[in-house]
C-alpha cells in the first residue's frame, strides 16, 4: 500500500520533506509503533501498512528490526506483532520529568469517588490530548482512562481546555493542522471546538456532553501551561451519563474540576494560566 498524503506517513513526509536533517527512516519505524495502540494491541504487516500509510515491505523490514530490538515482539502463532517490553521504558523519562503527577493523585482521586467517574490529567501532543495520570472510582463504563492514552483535542472537553491556555500562535497553528488533519471534521466541529474555548477562557471550565462518547459526559478546565516544556495541560472529570442529574454537568461538575485545578496549581507553584476569548466569528 503506498502513502497518502491524508495518511500518517504523507502527513509526516509532507511536513519535513525540506528538512535536510530529518531522518525518514526513523520517523517512519516511530511511527509503526504508533499504530499499535488500544484495541490494537496485536498487528500484522497489512495491518500496519494500512494503519500508517506505509509500504508493505517497507512494514516488514520496520517491524523486524523494531522486534530484534525488543520494541516489538513476534507473535509466531498469529504470524504477528506485539508491542515489546523495551516500548514500555521510553515512557519513564517522560513522566518522571512531570512531578506534579504525585501531587495532583490524591486529589484526583478523591474527586474521582465522590463523583463516581474518572479524572485524568493530559497534555497536548499534536492534535490529540494524552493522559499522563488518571483516577477512577468503581465501574465508569466502557471508557477506562490510563497513563499513554490519546483522545482528539477537537471532540474533547480536555482539547479545548488545553487549546484555551496556548499562547496566540499555537492556538493558531493548532487549529490549522486540525483543519489540515481533517476538514470535514473540522467544518462541522469547529464552531462547537471553539465556543469550547471560549467557555474556558470565561469561566475556567467547558463541557462536552457525550461529544466524543454518547455514553460518557465530561468536563475540563486548564491545569497550566509549562513555558519550560513547551507544553499545555489540562484536567478533566468524565461521568457516565446515566448518572448525572439534569444541569448538573455545569452546576456542580465544572466548578468543582475548576477548583481542583487551582488546588493543584497551588501545590506546585503553578500560575494560574492567562486566557483570552479568542475567534469570535472567525471561520
Amino acid at each position: 500500500m503506498g502513502k497518502s498524503s491524508s495518511s500518517p506517513a504523507g502527513t509526516l513526509l509532507a511536513e519535513n520533506g525540506d528538512d535536510a536533517y530529518f531522518a525518514t527512516t526513523l520517523a517512519k519505524g516511530l511511527l509503526v509503533l504508533e499504530a499499535f495502540d488500544i484495541g490494537a494491541t496485536v498487528l500484522g504487516n497489512a495491518e500496519v501498512a494500512q494503519r500508517t500509510g506505509l509500504p508493505r515491505p517497507t512494514v516488514a523490514r520496520l517491524t523486524h528490526t523494531l522486534a530484534a530490538l525488543g520494541y516489538l515482539r513476534h507473535d509466531t502463532r498469529l504470524a504477528k506483532y506485539r508491542p515489546g517490553a523495551r516500548a514500555l521504558r521510553m515512557a519513564r523519562p517522560l513522566l518522571a520529568g512531570l512531578p506534579f503527577r504525585q501531587v495532583a493523585r490524591p486529589l484526583m482521586h478523591e474527586l474521582a469517588e465522590s463523583v463516581r467517574g474518572t479524572v485524568s490529567i493530559g497534555l497536548l501532543d499534536g492534535t490529540s490530548m494524552v493522559y499522563v495520570e488518571s483516577a477512577r472510582s468503581g465501574h465508569v463504563g466502557p471508557h477506562v482512562p490510563d497513563i499513554g492514552l490519546p483522545i482528539p483535542v477537537i471532540l474533547t472537553a480536555m482539547g479545548r481546555a488545553a487549546a484555551a491556555i496556548l499562547p496566540a500562535g499555537e492556538a493558531a497553528r493548532l487549529e490549522e493542522r486540525l483543519k489540515r488533519e481533517d476538514a470535514s471534521l473540522w467544518s462541522a466541529r469547529r464552531d462547537r471546538y471553539r465556543a469550547g474555548v471560549r467557555d474556558c477562557a470565561d469561566r475556567g471550565f467547558g463541557t462536552c456532553p457525550g461529544e466524543y462518547m454518547p455514553s460518557i459526559h465530561a468536563v475540563a478546565a486548564p491545569l497550566f501551561y509549562s513555558r519550560d516544556l513547551g507544553q499545555a495541560f489540562a484536567i478533566n472529570c468524565g461521568i457516565p451519563a446515566f448518572r448525572l442529574k439534569s444541569g448538573q454537568l455545569e452546576a456542580e461538575i465544572g466548578p468543582r474540576i475548576r477548583a481542583l485545578a487551582a488546588s493543584i496549581r497551588a501545590l506546585v507553584g503553578e500560575a494560574e494560566p492567562e486566557m483570552k476569548s479568542r475567534n469570535r466569528g472567525k471561520r
